[in-house]
């Protein structure tokens, strides 16, 4: 009976609408007229086409004739999910070379993976640990003009249309016209496109050596001596290629449709010369071999049509928000970010394992994910209709449990310790910071929690109970008893906001938060499924202590950081503080008075300047909840480098982070809560003013928590 009664709940979440009529969004129409069209060339305005598992960035002649031009914009990657190298090993460093002893008063000692700056093994294996494995630049592809330049191409027209997932790109360049479409196939790591020109311009087909570089496009190109490309078949309209990168080896299956000959110009550079003014060609990555059978590519126009069929139900199935009849003069602008968000996350943020920061693009972090950001990236696709595509990733973590239960086991906690930096086999990157953070472990049980609700069923609860339940584990096993003052402390552990220390910092505000609402949904899930609730859990809900707060009723960045709002260190970076109520609902923890007291302050004096994407839609949610709907869409909108939205949708925070696909995730998710709720909200869209230029009409979003 509990199962039926949870379902029918969810259900009835799952089936939130507006509580007015209006007319059904003209979807094609709110979507094609927030395309992006270039009319000059933008280094830091490359588009790109992909599917989740595999993504191509072009420049503006719609292929990667211009690498070196974008380097330092938003450079043109080709990046999958499985392309990752490693660097030989000679001197067989191990996770164990990078570990370090730390006792934080809990009764034992916990082993944490760390950076080390004294010349030794254990400095040598760190770097070496955090820079492998790390995702490959798998080739670029261009037009062969090697004595032009980015400044030579005039008569720009260059759209992406997000409607069929295809970008048109007309130009001149040496005086001779070109026409280019660039498509990727929805369901193979395979880019394709036509150029006509009467130039009859070869298509350059060259690789690349990794940099193993912190952030960068992940091109070494004097390094030929290291890697080689070699032709394994070949015939007139096909050619196989094979990449050897040390111990790495994969395939470029290259298709095309007319006369045309491939031929090597210098070690791992190709180019494909056509005989006509047309050439469409396909190209395929693939870790494996092809069998020689399976040569054949789709042809462009079947490529084309699988990605306009694609697209068009990605936009038909998922909800939709129309600013089209709001006066507000911001509300065009919110709207652009909103569709071209949608778009970017789910080419570069929604596949089998979870995003690096810069998606498929360029390298981060080496190419590594970070698992404090998943649900950044990635809680909006419940609330949007794609509930699928976020269940896609979270099979990962089936993959990396067993990492996860040996770096709680080392450090001396039960269940599974979900890692912060890590790559496709879930080893923990060494890290003075992330090995010490905490907020990425409840993300396992908000996002199963909305996989649920989106489809409440048994299914949907054998698929994520047990991890739910090892995570949860830890979460208890990791808070601390004080008997003196009979309560619950978190402590030893780097907060969101990372300008805190672990040795120093204890009941950090959005941990405290979330270890109460995470292990208040685990005991559900266990009521799901007909079993009794866990009393140790029960006990830390009730003796977790509260948020702490300053003599002006303001909520400090840890119980230990009494000086918050003097020392510039805790009012500069993320203000998680408001994530405790925003990204997570009200709870017994917290006075809303007193969070509402801290959005203004923060409001009024934080150091914006010093804050990352994420940090607008998070604020934006906390003014939702708190009634303050004037500064939930402020937050949106706020003019800060590091909340700026690029022509083609990319949240660019710095010279070094081009782009930013936390914050378009944030933003979605935000957009969300602002129009559907959450649980026990009844106002129509609670985070738009009500004075009449918000008329924000939507269609399809589930409320939050």
């Amino acid at each position: 009976m509990k199962r039926l009664i949870y379902s029918l709940v969810a259900l009835a979440l799952a089936a939130c609408h507006p509580t007015t009529e209006q007319e059904a969004i003209d979807r094609e129409a709110l979507v094609t007229r927030n395309n992006p069209v270039l009319a000059a060339a933008d280094t830091l305005a490359s588009l790109s086409v992909g599917n989740g598992e595999f993504a191509f960035t072009a420049d503006v002649t719609g292929l990667q004739t211009f690498p070196e031009s974008y380097k330092n914009g938003v450079p043109l990657g080709t990046q999958s999910q499985w392309g990752w190298h490693s660097f030989a090993n000679p001197e067989n460093y191990k996770p164990a070379d990078a570990l370090k002893e730390y006792d934080f008063g809990r009764g034992h000692k916990e082993l944490y993976s760390c950076q080390f700056k004294e010349p030794g093994r254990q400095k040598s294996a760190s770097d070496w640990l955090r820079k492998n494995p790390h995702r490959l630049h798998l080739g670029i592809i261009g037009l062969e003009v090697p004595d032009a330049s980015l400044a030579d191409v005039t008569a720009i027209d260059q759209k992406l249309d997000m409607w069929n997932g295809e970008i048109s790109s007309r130009f001149t360049l040496g005086g001779q016209t070109y026409d280019v479409k660039t498509v990727c196939h929805p369901e193979r790591d395979l880019v394709a496109a036509t150029v006509t020109s009467p130039a009859h311009t070869g298509i350059k087909l060259h690789f690349p050596y990794p940099t193993g570089g912190h952030c960068d496009d992940a091109c070494n190109w004097d390094a030929n001596d290291k890697h080689r490309t070699e032709i394994v078949r070949q015939d007139a309209q096909h050619a196989l290629l094979k990449r050897t990168l040390d111990a790495t080896t994969y395939y470029v299956n290259l298709t095309w449709e007319g006369q045309a000959e491939l031929k090597e110009k210098e070690p791992n550079y190709f180019v494909l010369q056509p005989a006509d003014d047309q050439l469409a060609f396909a190209c395929e990555f693939t870790a494996q071999e092809p069998a020689a059978d399976g040569a054949a590519l789709p042809s462009f126009a079947e490529s084309e049509a699988a990605a306009g069929n694609h697209w068009q139900n990605f936009w038909k199935k998922g909800a939709a928000v129309d600013f089209s009849h709001c006066t507000d003069l911001r509300a065009k602008e919110l709207e652009r970010r909103v569709v071209l968000s949608q778009y970017l996350l789910a080419i570069q943020s929604a596949g089998s394992m979870p995003p690096q920061e810069t998606g498929l693009t360029y390298n981060s972090w080496f190419g590594k994910f970070h698992l404090e950001m998943i649900w950044w990236h990635e809680s909006w696709l419940a609330l949007w209709g794609h509930p699928e595509l976020l269940e896609r990733t979270l099979a990962w973590y089936d993959k990396a449990e067993p990492k996860a239960r040996e770096i709680a086991a080392r450090q001396g906690f039960d269940g599974v310790r979900w890692m912060k930096m890590t790559d496709p086999s879930g080893e923990e990157a060494p890290s003075n910071v992330g090995s010490f953070l905490i907020w990425q472990q409840p993300h396992y049980i908000y996002l199963a929690e909305l996989a649920y609700r989106a489809n409440p069923t048994d299914s949907t609860l054998a698929r994520y109970a047990r991890l739910v339940d090892e995570t949860a584990k830890f979460m208890y096993s990791f808070a601390t008893y004080e008997p003196e003052k009979d309560r619950y402390v978190l402590k030893g552990a780097i907060p969101a906001q990372e300008t805190l220390r672990a040795a120093e910092t204890v009941n950090p505000p959005f941990e405290l938060s979330y270890w109460h609402y995470a292990l208040q949904t685990a005991q559900q899930w266990r009521e799901r499924q007909g079993q009794e609730r866990n009393a140790q859990w029960d006990e830390l809900l009730a003796k977790l202590s509260p948020l702490a707060y300053n003599a002006d009723s303001l909520y400090l960045a840890a119980e230990t950081a009494t000086d918050t709002y003097k020392d510039i260190r805790f009012t500069s970076d993320h203000m998680a503080v408001l994530g405790s109520v925003g990204i997570l609902p009200m709870n017994k923890l917290i006075r809303a008075d007193y969070m509402r007291n801290t959005l203004h302050w923060i409001w009024d004096n934080w150091n914006w300047n010093k804050t990352w994407g994420w940090d607008y839609p998070m604020t934006a949610m906390n003014a939702a909840r708190l009634g303050e709907p004037e500064k939930a869409v402020g937050a949106l909108l706020m003019d800060k480098r590091t909340n700026t939205y690029l022509p083609n949708g990319h949240n660019y925070q710095d010279g070094r982070l081009r782009c930013y696909l936390p914050g378009n995730g944030g933003l979605l998710t935000a957009v969300a809560l602002m129009c559907a709720g959450w649980d026990g909200c009844t106002e129509q869209n609670p985070g738009f003013p009500k004075d009449g230029t918000w008329d924000v009409r939507w269609e399809g979003l589930k409320p939050m928590p």
